[in-house]
């Protein structure tokens, strides 16, 4: 059994991945709409292929729809991020949508980072989670673990304000 030297491998690493988004609309079930749109996965692309939208899948009332051209990259800063998505229960990958025409949601980001989506969800963005493809969790994976080196929480003493002959002044 041979020991992975991790050094080693951090140099095959790519330092980024295209992705594409899949896109599903179903009927509503609502008087209110006629479609409901959802990110259904992510999938890893074999190269920077152009933006575009491919329907996929039409079966039964239901299409699906490729949009390609999408491309992810990990940064140092957000390593804490991604270190808590992987631990999760669920690892997911965040689809960052801006509603198009018609109310249409065209896929804008991909992030392997829950601040990041978090922020654009903040901003009144579309968000949808999807599961995170193996190929991109054992790279994210690798990242964090070169980066991330976890703070250990310290937990502050109080001072004693009194025994210091410190007062406090009123506000």
């Amino acid at each position: 059994m041979s020991i992975l030297n991790f050094d080693e491998t951090l140099g095959r690493l790519p330092e980024r991945f295209f992705v594409s988004v899949i896109m599903e609309r179903s009927p509503s079930t609502s008087a209110w709409t006629d479609d409901c749109w959802e990110a259904v996965g992510v999938t890893v692309a074999a190269d920077s292929a152009a933006d575009k939208v491919v329907k996929i899948y039409d079966e039964q009332g239901v299409q699906r729809y490729l949009h390609s051209g999408f491309k992810l990259k990990l940064h140092v800063d957000e390593c804490e991020s991604y270190y808590h998505n992987l631990m999760s229960p669920t690892p997911r990958c965040y689809v960052v949508a801006d509603p198009g025409e018609n109310e249409v949601p065209v896929p804008m980001l991909v992030s392997l980072s829950f601040d990041e989506a978090h922020a654009y969800l903040e901003g009144d963005e579309t968000v949808y989670s999807v599961d995170i493809p193996p190929e991109l969790y054992r790279w994210t994976e690798a990242f964090v673990l070169s980066h991330y080196v976890p703070t250990k929480k310290i937990k502050r003493k109080l001072t004693d304000w009194k025994e210091s002959g410190q007062r406090r002044e009123k506000a």
